[in-house]
């Protein structure tokens, strides 16, 4: 059978149903490949594909029978390690799953008074020069992040938020978590940031605010304590440059928005080379 006879085979027994299989295996490997954009799994599945690739190409070319039956008798193995090797992507991928079925019955902490206070706070922290981490919760629960310090569930105001942050306060290395218009927790401790693609060096402080916003739909509030500056982090996004006016403008724009959506292009400012 010739290459043109082939394809009219090929064509002739093309059903619909194969177009509309290639379209879905094709969207699923693309949303993994966005997944794991900018990350080290991006490294460790290129070197998964050249070990396997040029072990079979070789042992297939040279006639290398024991190499050929090693990497075939190894691709088992190699699945039952992904879910080991590629955890924090599929728990990301998992989670956007969640988050894209669940019902938006409610969207959490969208009243002017939270995004006012949370605004105020941040203005006078800048002025002050003193160090934070402001997390607002949204649909995804923050609990597990909440345990990692201290529980609170108080009253949100301009002033508890100054005094959880003062610099000689137990608790103000630490980020605060708010749940509404209540303070749910103080001093937590969050997880720093995978994808840092931005190609600018980031201290502790914003690696962790970027890092909340990359496994939960949450936003958060940073406070430089080297240059005073203030950003915000929404969906593994930063944006820096901002004073309380800004901020306030700013807020309700991504509260309104959808949980996995990046901040908007038009507000994307300059991001220094230095952040604390």
């Amino acid at each position: 059978m010739d290459f043109l006879e082939l394809l009219r085979t090929t064509a002739a027994s093309f059903q619909p149903r194969d177009a509309l299989d290639m379209i879905i295996v094709a969207a699923i490997s693309y949303w993994i490949l966005s997944l794991i954009q900018g990350t080290t799994a991006v490294a460790l599945l290129r070197g998964i594909i050249l070990v396997l690739g040029v072990g079979l190409l070789a042992s297939n070319l040279l006639g290398l029978a024991m190499l050929g039956w090693l990497l075939r008798n190894a691709i088992p193995a190699l699945l039952v390690a992904i879910p080991i090797l590629f955890q924090p992507e599929l728990r990301r991928a998992l989670e956007q799953v969640g988050r894209a079925g669940a019902l938006r019955t409610q969207v959490v902490g969208t009243n002017q008074h939270t995004i006012d206070t949370v605004s105020t706070a941040a203005g006078r922290l800048a002025e002050r020069n003193w160090g934070a981490i402001i997390v607002l919760e949204r649909q995804i629960a923050l609990g597990e992040y909440s345990d990692t310090g201290i529980r609170i569930d108080g009253a949100l105001s301009v002033e508890f938020l100054l005094s959880l942050f003062y610099p000689h306060s137990p608790l103000h290395d630490g980020a605060v978590i708010i749940r509404g218009d209540r303070v749910l927790a103080a001093g937590c401790v969050l997880p720093l940031a995978e994808t840092m693609d931005t190609g600018h060096q980031f201290g502790t402080r914003h690696r962790a605010a970027i890092g909340i916003t990359e496994k939960t739909d949450a936003l958060s509030i940073v406070v430089s304590e080297e240059t005073g500056q203030i950003a915000i982090c929404n969906n593994g996004r930063l944006v820096r440059n901002l004073d309380d006016q800004k901020l306030r403008r700013i807020l309700p724009m991504l509260y309104k928005s959808h949980a996995g959506e990046a901040i908007p292009q038009l507000l994307r400012f300059h991001i220094p080379s230095r952040a604390s």
